[in-house]
């Protein structure tokens, strides 16, 4: 497979273990009271994608240097599509070799604020249930296949993204590959039922993601599903540690994040 990529600040692709300096915003979460997704820092990051109207929603999308016609939606995190860290995660996708486009799956709807008050949270999720987003959905696809041209498609999503991805892998048998990176998943019984291949990436750390969750995950998987899937869960890691910046980590922290980050491309590779 090609060597893992990363895009550049200028927009130029980098080799993934070059790196990267780009500023970095206040914290956005305190690591020893880490949010649901505890991301550290909102990235300085201007993206080499565009904004587009893709019917009755928005899209970022970065179109691949290379026409495989593969694409890859990626599924944001409670603090939206326009989060500069998922629109990065988004980038270097696409330097590998995938269309990929970031939707609006909020539809316009504020995303969570990071100085929101957590007590309100639980109302504010009631209106952005990541399992009600198959209209949305739909129309992501046939902009892909008719605008881009995309024949293979996968997913990939980060917390409430994760959850989302797991709901379309039990939905659309389309979709050749996805991607659970700390995705909640106490909150549904049919947890088995895979369309296709399907990588869950879990933190050992997680305040949001007890590792029983992910161990009756894993013993529902092992005894009912029908597919390839793989669990990994990632030594002393907390919740949003795949989408962080490199500056945002212990030197120790290095080696998970390009780990996590190369498993899910190659996850992608593998089966897109």
């Amino acid at each position: 497979m090609p060597a893992l990529q990363v895009p550049s600040s200028v927009g130029v692709l980098v080799p993934f273990h070059s790196e990267l300096k780009l500023t970095l915003r206040s914290p956005m979460a305190n690591e020893a009271h880490p949010c649901p997704c505890d991301i550290g820092h909102r990235l300085e990051y201007g993206g080499m994608g565009q904004e587009v109207q893709v019917e009755h929603i928005k899209a970022y999308v970065t179109r691949s240097p290379v026409d495989a016609g593969k694409a890859v939606i990626v599924i944001q995190d409670i603090f939206g599509w326009q989060l500069p860290n998922t629109r990065y995660m988004a980038d270097l996708i696409a330097g590998n070799g995938y269309t990929t486009i970031v939707p609006d799956f909020f539809v316009g709807q504020e995303p969570w604020s990071p100085t929101g008050d957590w007590a309100t949270f639980p109302e504010w999720l009631k209106t952005r249930n990541a399992r009600k987003i198959n209209r949305e959905f739909d129309a992501v696809l046939r902009y892909l296949k008719q605008q881009c041209q995309a024949r293979r498609v996968g997913v990939v999503g980060f917390c409430w993204g994760g959850v989302a991805v797991h709901h379309v892998m039990m939905t659309y048998p389309e979709l050749r590959a996805g991607v659970s990176v700390y995705g909640i998943v106490k909150d549904s019984e049919d947890v088995y039922s895979l369309k296709n291949p399907t990588l869950f990436i879990f933190a050992e750390n997680d305040a949001v993601i007890p590792l029983e969750q992910v161990s009756l995950l894993t013993q529902k998987l092992k005894e009912h599903c029908k597919v390839e899937y793989q669990i990994k869960t990632f030594s002393g890691q907390t919740h949003g540690f795949v989408h962080r910046k490199k500056e945002d980590c212990l030197p120790a922290d290095k080696p998970y994040i390009d780990e996590a980050r190369r498993n899910l491309i190659e996850w992608l590779n593998k089966y897109i």
